[in-house]
């Protein structure tokens, strides 16, 4: 799921929702406040599957949740729901190596997808009244409510991450070929050189 993460953590799946994308960062990059400490933000993204490539297309309705646990730590958990659209190429389940999944998947396919992602930040301070200016992906989440220097445990080398993503699309849709797998998971624990993740299923036309 580098979805979510840096570069340097090297989640291989649905984490990799973070590079170049545009966004409508909602309420002038505040967010929409759902409770104490809770934004919520829609963005767009490319999406990479098990090869590290870009296999779709998302819109999510992305919601950060934060607790502040007392003693400098803060729980923060991210949870994503919105549809995806494929691109055409190799199918987000095609370089697992375990598991049936498929090899190809054709461009257009839509589908719907749900996840989340969970750590620990680091930070002395956090600011929930804080602007992004830009759009609210995880990194910039970080960087904009937190305190300088803060650090999230699924950005480095860690056991305390945790996340899982589903994606479902049906198999019959006009204008494109029967899918031969209709549902991906990517799910794992840990971040950096303590990632285990695992792969299940496929969007996959062949």
């Amino acid at each position: 799921m580098r979805r979510i993460l840096t570069a340097a953590v090297l989640l291989i799946g649905v984490l990799a929702l973070a590079g170049a994308a545009v966004a409508d960062p909602g309420g002038k990059g505040k967010g929409k406040k759902q409770g104490q400490n809770r934004f919520t933000f829609t963005l767009t993204t490319e999406d990479n599957g098990s090869c590290g490539t870009p296999w779709a297309t998302d819109v999510v309705r992305r919601t950060y949740s934060v607790k502040d646990r007392g003693n400098g730590t803060f729980t923060l958990r991210r949870t994503d729901r919105g549809a995806f659209t494929t691109l055409a190429g190799k199918s987000p389940g095609a370089c697992d190596t375990t598991g049936k999944h498929g090899q190809t998947v054709v461009a257009g396919i839509k589908g719907k997808l749900v996840g989340y992602l969970v750590g620990t930040v680091k930070a002395t301070s956090f600011n929930k009244n804080a602007t992004c200016v830009e759009a609210c992906f995880t990194d910039t989440f970080l960087a904009t409510f937190f305190s300088a220097g803060a650090e999230f445990s699924c950005n480095t080398n860690s056991a305390d991450c945790k996340f899982n993503f589903n994606y479902t699309a049906k198999a019959k849709q006009q204008n494109n070929p029967k899918l031969k797998y209709r549902h991906w998971q990517d799910k794992g624990k840990g971040a950096g050189t303590m990632l285990r993740e695992v792969f299940i299923g496929d969007i996959a036309n062949t």
